[in-house]
């Protein structure tokens, strides 16, 4: 069985950040998904865990990092291509996210990024699959 990964982050409202991670096209996998949760399934082996803030707040003795002041984490998705990240950021930007950094364009390495209602960023990156296999020289 292939390993997975499960990130888990807080949001304030888990409605409004289903309603916008379903609109980028995504699923929730409703097993593990309830009234204060869900499991937006991003591969079939990458989750994001979005817990409603009283909720992520059972599974930490810390304080819950305010994103919309600090950058608690990047989270990184490649694109099979540059009209793919395109298509994906502006899809975000337009359904209430906000922009986070500035375009990279390094011919060989294309991305863009944008961050949720929630203030998380999301970098969505393309490389070309010739420069990927030169060790990122194209």
């Amino acid at each position: 069985m292939p390993q997975m990964i499960f990130v888990n982050l807080p949001v304030k409202d888990i409605e409004t950040s289903k309603g916008f991670f379903g609109k980028l096209g995504f699923s929730f996998n409703p097993q593990f998904s309830d009234e204060r949760t869900g499991c937006l399934v991003i591969s079939d082996t990458i989750f994001a865990m979005l817990l409603e803030e009283p909720r992520f707040k059972d599974f930490t003795k810390k304080e819950i990092a305010d994103a919309s002041k600090s950058t608690e984490v990047i989270l990184a998705l490649s694109a099979e291509s540059r009209e793919k990240v395109d298509e994906l950021v502006d899809t975000a930007l337009a359904s209430g996210g906000s922009p986070a950094n500035d375009t990279q364009d390094l011919g060989f390495m294309y991305g863009r990024s944008f961050q949720d209602p929630d203030h998380h960023i999301w970098e969505v990156i393309w490389m070309d699959p010739s420069a990927a296999e030169a060790g990122g020289q194209a």
